[in-house]
């Protein structure tokens, strides 16, 4: 029997109704400022070259992983991968998750135990939300960006012995703003708490090489952990967990989604692998980047857009347009014009915050940046 339950139904009726049904898209020819590949890495000849040297240097041309990471999913080239990567980002060690929703679910769900405490920002990521939520640990958010929210609301908590940890992101997906991450650290370190920090839309945008804004602000030894993706910046897949050895030995011997999973197939590694090889030569895409951030920000000057988008030095830009219907018929006009901006709806954002989000990339040309911001300034004004 195939008919879905009334419940279900009615779930997708409301959806529908409310002009926030979600459905998958094709991938077009439009001009791209909605990925999430800031610096052009995904579509790289040269990481896809050395990728294939890497597999065949480990002798390693296999297909897939065969099984987790604990049964007969590892090999060196993990090992190595692992490796290089705590060595730049300048941490004892880090552990590979087969994507950033995994490792924050692993993470989260394992680390904070019962009768302790999470407080976490108000825009956190849903795979952050939903990891506290499979945790015993008691959880409270915090307003968005908000220290002060954050120091009341623990100082009339009794804590007894439990530990605290506090949860932020360096770069938020879905406002591309970012927290006072040195307040934030001074507060955790004065007070013996523990502070994770989400990586994933800083690492490849922020820092000397694309370290990420922790190391920017060399916050590496006042955080507990550090998760950082690959989809993003890095063009490929993964994710990983950054801290200490005995961090990492902890989730091996805990985090579900780590232990039941099969690993990544050794060309994903690869190519990682090359990622970050890559990374740390490159700095043409990485100006490029930054330019064209820079281009953007003096567009929302220029076309006197300052109160439709939210403050933001990273790759990441949200042009409020309040209401699913408006935002969405915008977006529309935008790919009838050749570019691909997404319409960020209610209930991913709350009602009144519908968005239209830009995300910027190194291969975006000075034209295409002006041509959609004047777009984007006709159809709002």
């Amino acid at each position: 029997m195939n008919q879905l339950p009334k419940k279900l139904r009615k779930k997708l009726e409301d959806r529908e109704s409310n002009n926030a049904l979600r459905s998958l898209g094709d991938n077009s020819n439009l001009v791209d400022f909605s990925s999430n590949d800031y610096l052009g890495f995904s579509t790289s000849e040269i990481i896809f070259e050395r990728a294939l040297a890497i597999l065949k240097e480990h002798n390693l041309e296999k297909n897939g992983a065969t099984g987790s990471r604990l049964l007969s999913g590892n090999h060196s080239l993990y090992t190595l991968t692992e490796s290089a990567i705590a060595n730049f980002h300048n941490t004892e060690a880090a552990l590979i998750f087969t994507s950033g929703y995994d490792a924050n679910l692993g993470f989260f769900s394992s680390i904070p135990q019962r009768g302790d405490f999470i407080f976490y920002d108000d825009l956190c990521h849903a795979s952050i939300r939903d990891g506290i939520q499979l945790s015993p640990a008691k959880s409270y958010k915090f307003m968005h960006d908000d220290l002060n929210d954050l120091v009341t609301m623990i100082e009339r908590m009794p804590l007894h012995d439990g530990e605290v940890y506090v949860v932020t992101e360096s770069v938020f997906s879905m406002d591309g703003d970012t927290p006072d991450l040195k307040a934030m650290a001074h507060f955790c370190t004065l007070k013996e708490f523990h502070l994770v920090v989400d990586e994933a839309h800083a690492v490849g945008v922020f820092g000397e090489t694309g370290v990420g804004r922790i190391q920017e602000l060399g916050l590496e030894q006042a955080v507990f952990a550090r998760i950082v993706t690959f989809g993003k910046a890095l063009g490929c897949h993964g994710a990983a967990v950054l801290g200490g050895k005995s961090l990492k030995e902890y989730l091996v011997n805990f985090a579900r989604s780590f232990i039941y999973t099969t690993g990544l197939p050794p060309h994903s590694i690869a190519t990682l692998s090359a990622a970050y090889a890559y990374l740390s030569e490159d700095k043409v895409n990485f100006q490029r980047l930054h330019r064209n951030i820079e281009i953007l920000r003096l567009c929302i000057d220029h076309f006197q857009l300052e109160e439709h988008f939210i403050a933001s030095e990273s790759a990441v830009h949200c042009c409020i347009i309040p209401g699913n219907d408006r935002v969405k018929a915008v977006s529309e006009k935008l790919k009838e014009k050749g570019f691909d901006v997404k319409a960020i709806l209610s209930p991913t954002v709350p009602i009144g915050q519908e968005r239209l989000r830009l995300c910027v990339h190194s291969f975006n040309t000075e034209e295409e940046i002006k041509n959609c911001m004047e777009l984007i300034a006709t159809f709002v004004k």
